[in-house]
């Protein structure tokens, strides 16, 4: 052997040493999570749609026009589509969100949803009738129906199989946060304070996540691998050799999605996409069909029902302080306990908390004089029915659509499943004060709550446990 040859050989080693050590990079967890929090907030714009309707429901019925901008208060059709038309937009949005999130990239159609809320807010501020309103109620729920068919594309994509159900679960926390800074302000400053204080939000999320990286697998889908390598390494804070590994299987999982090319039939054709698509289609439905937008939407007036010596206004506030700490709870235990049981008992509680709800109102209806003495259940029932809720069917159905489809398929399934999760949301808000007034506050309750029955059964028999698999893992899965 010449001494070339020594010479070269532990140069060699060395070099091949040091490949494998940036394999084994840890990078730094912290930089995907940042990415999470700041696109969600989105999320808290969004919320504060869906929260509005509660403080601002007084303030609309008001005769007082140094309160209510309108000339008159709204009719009850009127503010049945007042509640609704979010819904309404919401539905219609993800059919133009999801391919927009494909062309495009999935940073600037969210950066785009900004631009939705800050219209809907300057309508509001300068709104004298009721048809600005009802418009710019719409064009919220075009912002609201961007975000949540792109938002769960985009965490979807940024996490690590680690880290997935807890960023995933950020939505529901961040959009309970939105609903909890309506509520608090709402009741306490005038109309116009309120449009400016929502009207902030979108600005702050579109000047913040315009520095965020897009999608290592939609640069991957458009052929720029070096900007893929560049997200990757922002997203883990690693080295362009440490994230060889992750980026090789992004590629292969966006090639082969590439390849077959997908259509809406491709999601009933494929055994894998068709049982991802039953699971995602029922637990959102079930989601909406637990009552949760009846809730936010008429919360203060449930409460105002009840006649309890708290003031609407306070416990509406104290709903939205448990639903920030409960959707808390979730990114810190999804990732442990697993997506299923969690669902199992979110279920149970919503079915408890609906029956309890219906036999206070029960009570009232039958002019019991027990119903006097209980003023604290539906309190203490929304409480916990909020609390159970945002640990598990508010945020986790989003989580699970998030890694449930093959990356041909994610924008139609992604588009579909918001599409009926804002139909049922819409006519749930349309018809609830005509079935409330129909049957009753108590049957209304005790009808969520045996839908929250078949939701636990459903769950129990069908749900698939994702926990702390890798994207691909969990299609063949759900292939076999």
């Amino acid at each position: 052997m010449n001494p070339a040859e020594l010479n070269y050989q532990p140069v060699a080693t060395f070099e091949k040493f040091e490949k494998q050590n940036y394999k084994m990079e840890k990078g730094n967890p912290l930089r995907q999570i940042f990415a999470g929090v700041i696109v969600n907030f989105a999320s808290v714009a969004l919320g504060t749609c869906l929260g509005w309707t509660s403080p601002m429901g007084p303030v609309y019925s008001s005769r007082d026009h140094t309160i209510n901008p309108l000339p008159e208060p709204p009719t009850t059709d009127e503010s049945s589509w007042i509640g609704s038309l979010v819904a309404l937009g919401a539905l219609i949005a993800p059919f133009a969100a999801g391919p927009l999130a494909e062309k495009f990239g999935r940073k600037y159609t969210l950066l785009g949803s900004s631009g939705f809320f800050i219209l809907s807010w300057v309508l509001l501020l300068t709104t004298g009738s009721i048809g600005q309103l009802l418009v710019a109620r719409f064009i919220q729920g075009l912002g609201v129906g961007f975000v949540m068919t792109v938002q769960p594309m985009y965490i979807g994509e940024i996490a690590s199989s680690d880290y997935r159900g807890a960023l995933g679960s950020f939505m529901q926390l961040f959009i309970v946060t939105g609903i909890l800074y309506v509520y608090a302000i709402g009741p306490y400053v005038s109309y116009a304070a309120l449009q400016w204080a929502c009207l902030a939000l979108p600005i702050i999320f579109a000047a913040s996540f315009f520095f965020m990286p897009e999608t290592p697998s939609y640069y991957i889908s458009k052929g720029r691998k070096g900007d893929a390598i560049e997200s990757l390494k922002s997203l883990r804070g690693k080295s362009a050799d440490g994230v060889q590994d992750e980026l090789a299987e992004i590629t292969s999982s966006v090639e082969e999605a590439l390849k077959n090319k997908a259509s809406v039939m491709d999601l009933f054709n494929s055994k894998g996409n068709l049982k991802a698509l039953i699971i995602c289609e029922g637990l959102i439905s079930f989601q909406q069909l637990s009552g949760i937008n009846v809730i936010l939407f008429y919360s203060q007036t449930i409460f105002a029902k009840t006649g309890s010596s708290m003031p609407p206004a306070i416990s509406t506030i104290l709903v939205g302080v448990v639903q920030v700490v409960a959707s808390g709870a979730t990114p810190l235990i999804v990732d442990r306990l697993g997506r299923k049981p969690i669902l199992l008992v979110s279920a149970a509680g919503m079915c408890l908390s609906h029956g309890t709800m219906g036999l206070y109102f029960y009570l009232d209806y039958i002019k019991s004089e027990v119903a006097q003495s209980i003023t604290w259940l539906p309190i203490f029932s929304l409480i916990f029915f909020v609390t159970v809720y945002c640990v598990g069917f508010g945020p986790l159905p989003w989580a699970v659509l998030g890694e449930m489809f093959p990356a041909n398929v994610k924008s139609i399934a992604s588009s579909i499943v918001a599409s009926t999760c804002w139909v049922l949301g819409f006519l749930i808000l349309q018809f609830f004060e005509k079935l409330d007034t129909a049957v009753g506050s108590h049957w209304s309750f005790w009808m969520f709550g045996i839908l929250c029955g078949v939701a636990f059964v459903f769950t129990l028999l069908v749900m698939m446990e994702t926990k702390g698999m890798s994207l691909q893992q969990i299609q063949d899965k759900l292939n076999e």
